[in-house]
C-alpha cells in the first residue's frame, strides 16, 4: 500500500490510500480510500507507518505516562447516580459521602480490603472525578464511622421507598466467621461457612418481595435465627411506619414459639413450615 497524490486542475490534489496488485501477468492498482479531508501531518503519519517508521518523526517511540481504567468505574458511578444512592445516603455533599460512594463502586467492580482499595483505585479515574485521590484507609475507615451514624435515616428512607402497608416483608439471618477476639459480637454459634471452632457475628437482612435490601442488623454469633425475628417486627412497625406485613420464613426462623409471639402484634400474618406435631397446637 501506497499513498499517491493526484493533481486536480481546479481544486487541491486528492489524496489516496492505494495499493498494487497482479492480475495475471499484469501489474494493477486500485483504490482503498481517499484519505483528502485528512490534516497534512495525519497523512504523513499514514505514510511513515507504511514505510515501516514512527509515526511521528525524531521523537522515538510513544512512551505510556499512565493508564487509568475508566469504563467499570464510570458505568457503576452512573447507575448509583441515577439511583438517587447519593442523596439517600446524606443530602449534604460531603467528602465523607464521596468516599463512600467510591468505596460502593469498588466494592462492584473490585471488592478488596480497604488498604488494597485505596491502592487499586490508583489505576482508575475514581479518585479524580469523586474528589477523594488523596484518601488513605484510615480516611476510609472514618467514612464508615460517618456512614454508621446515619444508618437509621438511610434505612427509613430506603423504607418509604421500597415497602408498603400490606406488603410483603422477606428476612434471613446469616453469619461471617470472625478472625480475631476484641469484637464484642463474635461468639461461637452455628457456623454457615464451615469454619468449626471460629468465633463468628451474625446479621439480619431484610429486603422487599424483590430482595431489594431495606435494612441490615448486626447479632451476637450466638443468636439464633428466631430470636432476631421479633425484633426485626418491631423494627418494621414501629421504626418504619409499615402498620401490616407478612413475614415468610423457614421452621428454623417462625418456630411455634415465635408464632405465639406474633399473634400478641396487631397487623402482623405469616407464612412459614411447621413440623407436623405443631398443627395441633
Amino acid at each position: 500500500m501506497y499513498i499517491a497524490v493526484v493533481p486536480n486542475r481546479t481544486s487541491p490534489p486528492a489524496v489516496l490510500l492505494r495499493e498494487s496488485y497482479r492480475d495475471g501477468s499484469a501489474v494493477r492498482t486500485r483504490t482503498l480510500a481517499n484519505l483528502s479531508s485528512l490534516m497534512p501531518g495525519q497523512i504523513d503519519g499514514i505514510r511513515r507507518v507504511l514505510r515501516g517508521e514512527q509515526p511521528f518523526g525524531g521523537g522515538g517511540p510513544v512512551r505510556k505516562v499512565r493508564d487509568q481504567s475508566h469504563g467499570a468505574v464510570d458505568a457503576v458511578a452512573r447507575t448509583i447516580r441515577k439511583l438517587g444512592l447519593e442523596r439517600l445516603i446524606d443530602r449534604a455533599p460531603s467528602r465523607e459521602r464521596n468516599v463512600v460512594v467510591a468505596m460502593l463502586v469498588s466494592r462492584i467492580t473490585d471488592a478488596e480490603s480497604k488498604l488494597a482499595t485505596t491502592r487499586t483505585w490508583n489505576t482508575t479515574t475514581l479518585p479524580d472525578d469523586r474528589g477523594v485521590a488523596n484518601a488513605t484507609e484510615d480516611d476510609l475507615y472514618q467514612a464508615m464511622d460517618w456512614l454508621l451514624e446515619r444508618q437509621d435515616a438511610i434505612e427509613k428512607r430506603l423504607a418509604a421507598r421500597h415497602l408498603r402497608e400490606q406488603g410483603l416483608v422477606l428476612y434471613d439471618l446469616s453469619s461471617s466467621y470472625f478472625e480475631g477476639h476484641t469484637c464484642p459480637l463474635a461468639k461461637l454459634g452455628y457456623n454457615r461457612d464451615g469454619k468449626s471452632g471460629k468465633l463468628q457475628v451474625n446479621y439480619g437482612l431484610l429486603t422487599d418481595e424483590r430482595g431489594c435490601p431495606v435494612a441490615i442488623r448486626v447479632y451476637e454469633g450466638n443468636a439464633s435465627d428466631s430470636t432476631t425475628l421479633v425484633d426485626q417486627v418491631e423494627r418494621v412497625q414501629q421504626d418504619f411506619g409499615i402498620a401490616g406485613l407478612v413475614i415468610v420464613g423457614d421452621r428454623g426462623m417462625i418456630s411455634q414459639k415465635q408464632i405465639e409471639s406474633l399473634r400478641e402484634k396487631e397487623g402482623v400474618a405469616w407464612v412459614t413450615a411447621l413440623k407436623s406435631v405443631a398443627f395441633g397446637r
